[in-house]
């Protein structure tokens, strides 16, 4: 039995599409979202089947979430109980969506208007007060979000890792 090269590469495309959800599928779920407040942290710690902890500083708070496979997510939570940055490593990206929450429009528009870049680069948007920087490759994967305006006083963005 011969098959069609029409079909063939439907079935190829469909292997792709099934592949891509997978991906999809496995990112970083429910984490706090930029400008969100602190009752999120035990939603997120929950769905994640993860263990929290909590430094905390003059300031504000550095609440770590650690999932089961190795993921960290570190949500900055300002002492007015405002998240205003979050930074992530491990296996798997983010829900950028979930995770930029009310700043994701401006960060897809942002996105949009830069160069296309193909393969693995790091990106570095810095726009009216929203920073997004991410960086990695399969399985290794890092970032920081923040908003300028809700950073606490002296609070240094280099702090943010």
């Amino acid at each position: 039995m011969r098959i069609s090269p029409s079909l063939l590469l439907r079935w190829m495309r469909l292997r792709v599409l099934a592949a891509a959800a997978a991906l999809l599928s496995c990112s970083l779920p429910a984490l706090a979202s930029l400008g969100g407040d602190v009752a999120s942290v035990e939603a997120d710690r929950a769905h994640m089947n993860a263990t929290t902890s909590v430094t905390t500083t003059d300031n504000y708070d550095v609440h770590q979430i650690q999932s089961p496979s190795g993921t960290v997510v570190d949500e900055y939570v300002s002492s007015t109980g405002t998240v205003f940055a979050v930074a992530w490593r491990g296996q798997f990206a983010p829900d950028m969506q979930q995770i930029l929450g009310s700043y994701f429009s401006q960060y897809s528009a942002a996105l949009q208007s830069q160069e296309r870049h193909y393969g693995h680069h790091p990106l570095n948007i810095q726009q009216s007060g929203l920073v997004v920087q991410t960086a990695g490759h399969m399985r290794a994967y890092f970032g920081r979000v923040y908003v300028t305006a809700l950073l606490p006083q002296g609070f240094n963005p280099d702090q943010i890792q």
